[in-house]
């Protein structure tokens, strides 16, 4: 060998052997994108001691920012101009030299035109590692931090995967499904395990317990071919403890509080309580979740750009359909209002819903876009009725009196419902992975259970499903979250039973999985519950009446709230009834006489097409 060939071979190593050791965040972008500037995250041994350069002649290096940390460096990309095409950034330092190859691919045009899910849709809300083992081969490898796979301990992984998921999407669909959020699915690599997903440690890498970002990307495309779409859980108030920011940290305003640890207030009513303190307010936004998820600082405009490119990376890179952003209010008011402001500029149809947790609709409407309450719009298209769901764990399980208790308590809740801007952009829901199960035990008797279905799945809104509902999993959050997220029966690969096949369910799960499959394939395409008005009436002996209107089209809903059998005149309702005698009751599959008189035998639900 030459020695002139030897010293290139040698030199070219060198190059390698440094590229290797330095992490490019994102590992890639697309050209056409609405937004012009792209942000690097680089990471290596000192990057900041060196020069970098671009040798694209269409992207401009328009910024280089050195942070406290020398082992991190910002690049600020003008890509305006920029063309699909590969190019190097060369990180030079004296007679150092180190050469990373970048790529700005071609965008999908159809990504632009992502319809993102609304009220005809019904999703379904599924926590990875409690749902389905599809991969037995990925549940205990190798990570950096200890963590351990015990089914038998409510805290530990369990082994759920993607592929778990995958391999039941035909379930999904024959139930009437037609979109699924996943809890969060990006790198967890927290001592312990962190099975639950919100203390993110890699913002561009999916728990490789769970799979690998081509896996993600499969179940997405496997999903949408079957008619459904994906909603993505994201975090941008903390990350993990473990994340790497954490063991090298960028710069001292990277997070909040890091000198002494403060505890968030977790009062969200500071945002619109005019009595409140700016020590309140500054808790509430600044102290920390838990001890394990620090808090990010998301006024620093570094920070900011990093979350908000990273939701357009996972919706440009995976096709996403929506985003389930958590703890919403605990992030910067701002920022979130720029992230919103920045996601709809690229995606003009995709929705996201921000997880606001508070008592009643009025502080909960504070946060949707366009609200009349807040001088200070959000831009946040969607929000969550927890009110509703806190409610509906005593409503449908009392006795309703002529004048209080059980449904005239619902009654009561949607006559807030004009508090909102948009209440089709409201997500509806009975539980979910951070609440007591709707059911706290097994049934004797469906009525509670169909009760609370049907409203849900007829009510305005967009309703949401906790996994394994239909199969009457029930769970109560005082004996431990784990008892609120359970397996699956039959998801796990050596289960004596299997929940997922109709032989394998008893035979009052087969009941409820076929009632709220019936409502649901009823509900698909029906425009008049995803887009049509509600009338609805005060309660008469107990039965609360309520109207969902489209044009001349309408269906009413009837539901006898005591355990009594109870007949209700029909004069009162002329309005909607308008002159029909007769209508398709959809539960019984048959023609009902209105002509003066309805009865109602106890807990039992008319849905009738007039």
């Amino acid at each position: 060998m030459k020695k002139t060939t030897l010293s290139f071979f040698l030199l070219f190593a060198v190059i390698v052997l440094q590229a290797q050791q330095l992490k490019v965040e994102p590992a890639f972008w697309w050209s056409g994108m609405q937004e012009p500037e792209l942000q690097l995250m680089v990471y290596g041994n000192n990057i900041a001691d060196y020069k970098a350069t671009i040798t694209s002649p269409h992207v401009y290096l328009k910024e280089v920012v050195s942070l406290e940390s020398p082992n991190y460096l910002l690049l600020y990309l003008d890509i305006s101009n920029s063309k699909p095409e590969k190019f190097d950034i060369v990180f030079t330092n004296g007679k150092k030299k180190i050469t990373i190859p970048y790529e700005l691919k071609q965008r999908d045009s159809s990504r632009r035109n992502i319809k993102g899910f609304d009220s005809s849709d019904v999703l379904y809300l599924i926590m990875p590692d409690r749902f389905a083992n599809g991969d037995p081969s990925n549940d205990q490898i190798p990570m950096r931090m200890p963590y351990k796979v015990d089914r038998n301990d409510p805290d530990a992984r369990h082994g759920g995967d993607l592929k778990g998921i995958s391999d039941h999407l035909d379930y999904l669909a024959e139930l009437g499904i037609t979109a699924i959020w996943l809890n969060p699915v990006l790198e967890n690599d927290m001592e312990g395990g962190s099975y639950h997903g919100y203390a993110t440690t890699d913002y561009y890498r999916v728990d490789p317990r769970l799979g690998t970002n081509e896996d993600y990307v499969k179940l997405i495309n496997d999903t949408h071919s079957k008619g459904m779409k994906v909603v993505m859980d994201m975090i941008f108030n903390h990350c993990g403890s473990d994340h790497p920011w954490m063991k090298d940290i960028p710069s001292k305003d990277w997070f909040n509080n890091l000198d002494h640890y403060v505890q968030t207030s977790h009062k969200k009513e500071v945002f619109f309580d005019k009595y409140a303190s700016e020590y309140d307010k500054k808790c509430m936004t600044d102290g920390w979740f838990v001890p394990t998820m620090p808090d990010l600082n998301q006024r620093n405009r570094h920070v900011a750009t990093y979350l908000i490119q990273n939701s357009i990376w996972w919706i440009e890179y995976a096709g996403i359909d929506g985003i389930r952003q958590d703890t919403y209010p605990y992030a910067d008011y701002d920022m979130m209002v720029d992230w919103c402001k920045a996601v709809y500029k690229e995606y003009p149809d995709f929705n996201i819903v921000g997880e606001a947790w508070l008592n009643n609709s009025i502080g909960t409407s504070f946060w949707q876009k366009d609200s009349k309450l807040n001088p200070n719009n959000t831009q946040l298209k969607t929000v969550m009725d927890f009110p509703f769901m806190g409610l509906a764990h005593t409503a449908f399980f009392q006795e309703t009196s002529e004048w209080n208790g059980g449904l005239h308590s619902i009654y009561e809740h949607m006559t807030y419902d004009f508090v909102y801007a948009d209440v089709y952009h409201v997500l509806r829901f009975l539980d979910n992975h951070d609440t007591d199960r709707f059911l706290p035990e097994y049934p004797t008797d469906l009525s509670v259970f169909k009760q609370g279905i049907t409203f849900l799945l007829t009510m305005p809104g967009i309703p949401q499903l906790y996994y394994g509902t239909e199969l009457l999993m029930n769970g109560n959050k005082q004996k431990s979250d784990g008892d609120i997220r359970q397996d699956v029966p039959g998801g796990w690969p050596k289960d004596d039973v299997n929940w997922f096949t109709t032989d394998g369910r008893d035979s009052l799960q087969n009941e409820a999985f076929r009632f709220m499959q019936k409502l649901l394939k009823w509900r698909q395409g029906n425009d008049i519950i995803a887009n049509g008005k509600m009338k609805h009436y005060a309660l008469q002996k107990g039965v609360y009446a309520y109207e969902r209107y489209l044009g001349e089209k309408s269906v009413m809903v009837f539901m006898n709230g005591t355990s009594k059998n109870v007949t209700i005149e029909l004069d009162r309702y002329t309005e909607s009834l308008k002159g029909k005698s007769t209508g398709f009751d959809i539960l019984t599959e048959r023609q009902l006489n209105l002509n003066t008189a309805l009865k109602l035998t106890p807990k039992q639900i008319y849905i009738i097409e007039l």
